[in-house]
């Protein structure tokens, strides 16, 4: 079982935690979480854009000159792609992104992601995180007690005051380990744990 050291606020080590094996020990499998974060974040894409083809522009009905005998090279209408204030080429249209993962996959993914995260010692535990006030300086000295500028912090469940106490600092996320994603274990260098929210990640995960 893979062991990590357990922090307090100060950014002092007060012993060591260990993670269950089957949730931050499992061996990496990169193709997963590839295809993972490429499903999270087609599915983040509202596929709203759209634009008008020749035949959806107003205007053009009338044939702007004769067919032959002008000198000028035929043209059918006024709205043709060629013209100012024609329509578009193959104009994108409203479509859905969204991809659809087996859970299985979603699952064994989760778990590279996390144990990954152990493997390059990027994971730290706190044995809590209780603020005196939602203040972003506290936060930023629980960030910098333990080196942490890029870093993602794992809540067991909702907690206001941390969450305003990060929400203005670069480069510093919260979630809930309900909400976790693979895509944000990978985009942030260290990922911030409490034993409560470490204890939730491996119920759910086991």
């Amino acid at each position: 079982m893979p062991k990590v050291a357990l922090y307090d606020m100060k950014g002092q080590v007060i012993g060591d935690i260990e993670l269950s094996d089957n949730t931050f020990g499992q061996p990496v499998n990169k193709a997963v979480m590839h295809q993972v974060v490429v499903a999270h974040l087609a599915n983040c894409r509202q596929g709203t854009q759209s634009a008008k083809t020749r035949s959806e522009v107003r205007g053009g009905g009338r044939k702007p000159w004769r067919q032959k005998g002008t000198g000028r090279a035929r043209q059918g209408s006024t709205r043709a792609p060629q013209w100012r204030h024609g329509g578009v080429v193959f104009a994108p249209k409203p479509r859905d992104y969204s991809q659809q993962v087996n859970k299985k996959v979603k699952r064994l993914a989760m778990k590279s992601a996390l144990s990954s995260k152990v493997a390059d010692s990027e994971v730290i535990v706190f044995d809590a995180l209780n603020l005196e006030a939602p203040k972003t300086k506290e936060m930023i000295k629980v960030l910098n007690a333990v080196e942490a500028k890029k870093a993602l912090i794992v809540l067991p469940e909702m907690d206001s005051a941390v969450i305003r106490a990060s929400s203005n600092i670069p480069d510093v996320a919260t979630t809930q380990v309900t909400t976790l994603n693979v895509y944000d274990i990978l985009k942030y260098d260290k990922l911030i744990l409490t034993k409560d929210s470490a204890a939730k990640i491996e119920e759910v995960y086991c």
